[in-house]
């Protein structure tokens, strides 16, 4: 079992990285590589899409709407 504190500063910093990110990708692949490379990945589930860390899959947030 995996202890996860949810801390909304954190939360805020791995957003605001992915906002940036995703102003300078091309495509949604490209978006996603580069999340990889920052040590973070996406899953997909049936409630919503979550940032987690990459490659263990441990759930950060929830991805914001406008970036899905």
């Amino acid at each position: 079992m995996v202890y996860v504190h949810k801390d909304p500063t954190v939360e805020a910093g791995v957003v605001a990285l992915l906002r940036n990110e995703r102003g300078k990708a091309r495509t949604r692949e490209d978006w996603e590589r580069a999340l990889k490379s920052y040590g973070y990945g996406l899953n997909h589930t049936r409630k919503g899409v979550f940032v987690t860390t990459f490659p263990h899959g441990v759930e950060i947030c929830r991805l914001p709407g406008d970036l899905i």
